[in-house]
This record gives structure tokens, sequence and C-alpha cells, in this order.
């Protein structure tokens, strides 16, 4: 059950302002009898609650009263300053993942293989979009055959986000892919293309019909192939994510003609 509690107050703090909308303009004393809050503590409580402007003092009086906001208006406060909280929070944590970032260097690549693997339409997409942000030099993606239409605009704007970023950190972007997937992305996709990303020097798209399989070389060390679902077409069934440089050369030296022969897009 909701709470004032649960927007910040405290439990004398609830107590008190509850109590204020019930008896109208009133003392700090018979306050404290009407709410249950101990009158050692009475000040201190309202001090508090009027700090978050719930409540407003007629301080010309002696005693001095008080009268609560209307609760419209308290729980409007209330929410503000819980926003404003959460935003402070949200700087605080990314200027943390700022410093972590420099600070916390990854060691040398590892030369040994080393794979994973993801199996489902969603934990394949996580896999591809985790693999295409630690690119530090290259990225090819060869595409076939696109996922179910009610998913290619979430994950087409996912990818093409992935790739932008990458492109900032100084990442070269070659993608190779059917005319077929090529019909099928999002128009948000195709826009952000053509005002964005194709005057890029190092991101480059190509059509082929040669192309079957869907696979991403990333680094020329890394290789994410795609396994479809051999019961549903078009549909992923999981994706293995292999760490070899010497597989990873002879992948690209398969892709190389390909790309050669591939026709540049155009929309």
């Amino acid at each position: 059950m909701a709470s004032l509690r649960d927007l910040g107050l405290s439990e004398y703090e609830a107590r008190a302002y509850r109590a204020l909308l019930n008896t109208g303009p009133t003392t700090a004393k018979e306050l404290s009898r009407a709410s249950d809050v101990p009158m050692g503590r009475i000040y201190d409580v309202l001090n508090s609650i009027e700090q978050y402007n719930l409540v407003r003092t007629q301080t010309a009086s002696r005693p001095k009263k008080y009268v609560a906001v209307e609760p419209s208006t308290a729980l409007d406060r209330l929410l503000e300053d819980k926003k404003r909280e959460l935003d402070e929070k949200a700087d605080q944590y990314e200027s943390i993942v700022d410093d972590l970032s420099d600070e916390l260097d990854a060691a040398d690549p590892v030369e040994e293989q080393f794979w994973t693997a993801a199996v489902g339409p969603e934990e394949t997409i996580d896999l591809l979009l985790e693999r295409l942000a630690a690119a530090d030099q290259s990225i090819v993606m060869v595409a076939a055959d696109p996922v179910p239409q009610r998913d290619m605009q979430t994950v087409g704007d996912d990818v093409l986000a992935t790739l932008e970023d990458a492109l900032d950190r100084g990442v070269a972007v070659d993608v190779l892919m059917t005319r077929r997937l090529v019909n099928s992305l999002s128009e948000n996709v195709g826009e952000r293309y053509r005002s964005t990303l194709q005057a890029r020097d190092d991101f480059d798209v190509r059509t082929s019909e040669e192309v079957t399989g869907s696979f991403n070389l990333i680094d020329d060390a890394e290789v994410c192939i795609q396994v479809p679902n051999p019961l549903s077409s078009g549909d992923a069934f999981g994706m293995i994510d292999l760490k070899d440089p010497e597989f990873a050369a002879n992948v690209h030296d398969e892709f190389a003609p390909r790309w050669e022969d591939a026709e540049p897009l155009t929309f």
C-alpha cells in the first residue's frame, strides 16, 4: 500500500502531515497530541516538513501555528524532490562510470582460443550488442536474413546505435547484406543511414545476393556466428562467439572477394 514514506518522509513526518490535514491550523503542542509524535521531537519534525514545503506557518501568532499545504500540491512537491534526487544520483553514477572506465584498463588480449554461446533471440541480440560494443579497431558485419518482423525495428535501431558509438570511438565498420534484408529495415534506420552515416569514410555498406549466412568479424580476432533456427525461418536460434585470430583470418579471406564484388548500398 502506498505510503508517504515511499516519497521520502519519515514515520513521524508522515504522521504530522496527515494529522495537520485533519486539525487545520494548529500549534506544535496540539499537533503532538493529534499525531502521537513526541513533544520532544515535534519541532524538528515540523522544521523538516516545512523544508519539504508541505506546511505553511503563521509566525505572527503566539504560539506559532502551522497548516498543511493541500495534498495535490504537497505530493507534486515530494515527487519533484524525488525526481531531482534521482537525476543527481544518475549524474553521480555516470561520473563514477567515467572514472572507473579510465581506471579499469583491460589486460592485453589473450591469444589462445576462447568461445561462448547464447541461445534464444533475445540472448543472441544481447551477445551481439555486447561484442560490437567491445570493438576497438574494426567491425565487419555480414547479414543475410532479417529477424522476425515484430523485432526488426527495435533490433535495427539498437544495432545501429551501437555501430554509431563504435564509429565515434574510431572503429571502422563494413556491412555486407542482402537486398532483402535492406528492404526489411525500419524507416528510422534508413533515414539515419542517409542523414548521418552515408557520408562517413569509416562506414561502408554494400549488398550482395551471394550472402547466405550471418556473422560478425571483430578486430580481425573474434567471430560471432549467428545460428538460424531450423524450425523457424528467419528466426535466430543462437550465436557462437569465437575468439581465435587464426580462424578470424580465414573468415576474412573468405569475406574479402565477396566484399570486392558487392555493390555499394543505394536507396
